[in-house]
């Protein structure tokens, strides 16, 4: 034991205690949450209880909550219990807060009456971070990725899930009642206590099937045909997995493509990234507070209307087309081998014909126009071109927008990589922080607010990592 270090008498007395500052470092990034939260207005930004009544108990600061949430979603301690444990043990959160500990209900319902606050607290910082010329660029990566709900799959349904569960439960319910019927012919092979055990089962399975049949009006009156028990929010979700779904928010970001700092970000319960490009994008735009700006996108974003929208914002999207084609899975030509001529407005096709313009039609609200040539019938290349009479060419009547931007990519090979190496981080690295359940709150505006803290953290994370702790300090109280 002599050669060893050893510690410091716990009996031992001081004759002068040390200050609780001398425990944290200056360099800790603990002392950037209480340099953010003093430089914050947070009676203008919304917070409950900044001017305290003159009667009645005192009850806790907001600033001193805010404090305690923000260390606690940048150490992945997001649960209102353990942030509660934590303050008694945790010396960093001791000086934090002053040696205040909150219980945990206190702390649960702050994050749940100050929703609008919070998420105004995340664009603060945001904000501040366009004030230090981090967004010079104006570049961003957007892409969506689908987080855990409170919700199990089994608590939430659709009508074929419903049906496919009575099924299962009626298939139950009658192998009972044979093994039933069989102790009936042979009782001395059954116990009663096993008799007693499945006319139970029976009982409980009968309950359980008058309760789903009840839901079948609920799910008929819900406007996507499902509905979730826990959390009536989330949606069951199609993943990347073939054949796989989970039940949970599809969370959209807007990541800066130089410092990976997330600019904007939105929590929906739609299955789908087609309808979040032109959103994402203009609400990325008027954060960075550029007239200017590239979005970066997966092909899950290609919708002409959303490029068109962007178009008109001042926005320069940059999304690869989807190559979906009935044509070419059946080894026919595809619209691909059919060359448009802008000056002519035509087509030349495979066999070097021109496809003219015959008529327009409006398609799922969109204006379509329609080519065709009159040399179908008798062509060469008809039996690898269609199987109809004619081989009809459909073109969006603002499809030239969409080649212009597909030229763009063509000259730029490197951007979906820029892409996939900017916003992919950012959800890998929130989805560690979470841990294997992702959301604990309920409702669309709770898990909206958690997802704020979650991205202010983050960002608070980067900066430091950017400026350091003191260089970002000095900013934040210049």
């Amino acid at each position: 034991m002599s050669r060893s270090i050893e510690g410091e008498d716990r009996t031992q007395s001081v004759l002068f205690p040390e200050r609780l500052d001398d425990y944290i470092g200056e360099d800790n990034p603990v002392r950037v949450i209480d340099a953010f939260v003093d430089e914050l207005d947070l009676a203008k930004l919304g917070f409950d209880g900044v001017h305290a009544e003159d009667t009645g108990r005192p009850g806790y600061h907001p600033a001193t909550l805010l404090r305690l949430y923000i260390y606690g979603y940048m150490n992945r301690v997001q649960s209102s219990r353990r942030l509660e444990r934590e303050t008694q043990r945790n010396l960093e959160l001791i000086w934090l807060t002053g040696r205040l500990s909150p219980d945990f209900k206190t702390i649960a319902d702050f994050r749940r009456d100050n929703g609008p606050a919070l998420r105004r607290t995340c664009a603060q910082f945001v904000s501040l971070c366009r004030s230090l010329k981090l967004f010079a660029e104006a570049v961003v990566a957007i892409d969506g990725s689908k987080f855990k709900a409170v919700n199990n799959t089994d608590r939430n349904f659709s009508e074929r899930k419903l049906q496919a569960r009575i099924e299962q439960l009626e298939n139950s319910v009658g192998r009972y009642l044979e093994e039933l019927d069989r102790a009936d012919r042979e009782p001395s092979r059954v116990t009663e206590a096993r008799i007693a055990h499945v006319k139970h089962k029976i009982r409980s399975i009968r309950s359980r099937m008058k309760e789903l049949a009840s839901l079948e009006e609920q799910i008929r009156n819900s406007p996507d045909g499902q509905i979730s028990l826990t959390d009536p929010d989330a949606r069951c979700i199609a993943t990347s997995g073939k054949g796989t779904a989970m039940v949970g928010y599809n969370v959209q970001t807007a990541v800066d493509t130089k410092h990976h700092l997330i600019v904007a970000h939105e929590v929906t319960n739609l299955g789908h990234d087609r309808t979040m490009l032109s959103p994402m994008a203009q609400q990325a735009r008027e954060t960075i507070g550029s007239k200017k700006l590239k979005a970066l996108a997966d092909r899950g974003y290609f919708s002409g209307p959303q490029i068109l929208d962007c178009e008109e914002h001042g926005i320069t999207p940059l999304v690869p087309k989807t190559m979906t084609s009935n044509n070419r899975a059946r080894g026919l030509f595809d619209k691909r081998d059919f060359h448009y001529l802008p000056q002519k407005d035509e087509f030349r096709c495979p066999s070097g014909e021109k496809a003219i313009f015959r008529c327009e039609t409006i398609e799922s609200g969109l204006t379509i126009r329609k080519y065709w040539s009159s040399a179908c019938p008798r062509c060469s290349l008809k039996p690898r071109c269609t199987t109809g009479q004619y081989r009809r060419i459909n073109r969006w009547e603002n499809e030239h927008v969409v080649d212009a931007m597909q030229k763009r990519l063509d000259r730029m090979p490197a951007v979906t990589r820029m892409r996939r190496q900017t916003v992919e981080h950012p959800f890998a690295t929130l989805k560690s922080w979470m841990g294997a359940t992702h959301f604990l709150t309920r409702t669309l505006p709770n898990v909206r607010t958690e997802m704020s803290l979650h991205v202010l953290a983050y960002n608070l994370t980067r900066a430091v990592s950017i400026f350091g702790t003191k260089g970002l300090m000095g900013m934040i109280r210049a």
